[in-house]
């Protein structure tokens, strides 16, 4: 598979530009979401719902790992991605809508990006990492309107260019210590600021059209609620050789009958 350096980043008609993979289109769908940790794996997801160009899946957390959201464009044209967790636009850190104001990264054709963190400058993010509600970063600004929700809203340009800027990115993969241990309470996930990691970007021309063509809907929640809320079947597998009720070591009598 050929790699391009050169993903990009959108605000409000102006772009920026990181690493991005070249990669043929399969899907239907404009786009495809994967959570993936920093090995590489995706995140169980489980899809439930598609209304149209509304596309909806839960996630399954795991707390204090880091992850990032990987997208592919299966088209042929550049699109604009506002992507918001926890209700927050990753780049601005501001309360989103998913409206095509808002600051947006930008993907080339057939292209494939991984955004790992709240940006907090042309040359840095913070990375994402799944921990309690109290601990995220939606929570430090007393936003929890969209708690526990990865949004991607896909923009069409209006006027498709085909050349687009190409840039270097080195990466650092670390994996964040924050958060890790028992989850002793019952609490719903959030997303918190981690490590800092360097990450370029450069600003392109990019006018996205005035409503998204897709909306990619993921709600994350620990393994123990999926189970709860039936998503996922966690009941374990009974033994016919080795009944529950014989943990005393003995054969109970047959019912209805006493031991005399």
């Amino acid at each position: 598979m050929k790699k391009l350096n050169g993903i990009l980043l959108a605000t409000a008609g102006l772009l920026f530009a990181f690493a991005v993979e070249a990669r043929p289109a399969w899907q239907d769908d404009d786009v495809d979401i994967e959570i993936v940790s920093d090995y590489g794996r995706e995140f169980a997801k489980y899809e439930i719902d598609s209304d149209g160009n509304t596309h909806r899946a839960y996630l399954e957390a795991k707390k204090g790992r880091n992850y990032s959201i990987r997208v592919s464009n299966n088209s042929d044209r550049r699109i604009g991605l506002v992507i918001a967790v926890d209700g927050r636009n990753i780049i601005s850190g501001k309360k989103s809508h998913l409206k095509s104001r808002e600051r947006m990264y930008v993907l080339g054709p057939y292209q494939q990006a991984e955004y790992e963190g709240w940006r907090t400058s042309k040359k840095q993010v913070n990375r994402f990492y799944f921990t309690q509600v109290d601990d995220s970063y939606a929570d430090a600004w007393g936003d929890r309107t969209a708690m526990g929700v990865i949004a991607v809203a896909v923009f069409n340009e209006k006027k498709p260019k085909i050349a687009h800027d190409n840039y270097p990115r080195r990466q650092e993969k670390r994996l964040s210590r924050r958060g890790q241990g028992a989850d002793t309470r019952e609490s719903a996930p959030g997303t918190g600021f981690g490590e800092s990691e360097y990450s370029p970007v450069r600003t392109v021309r990019f006018k996205p059209r005035s409503k998204a063509s897709e909306k990619h809907f993921l709600k994350y929640e620990w393994r123990r609620t999926l189970c709860r809320k039936g998503v996922i079947n966690c009941q374990r597998s009974r033994n016919r050789f080795w009944p529950d009720s014989w943990d005393d070591g003995f054969a109970p009598f047959p019912p209805g009958r006493r031991n005399h």
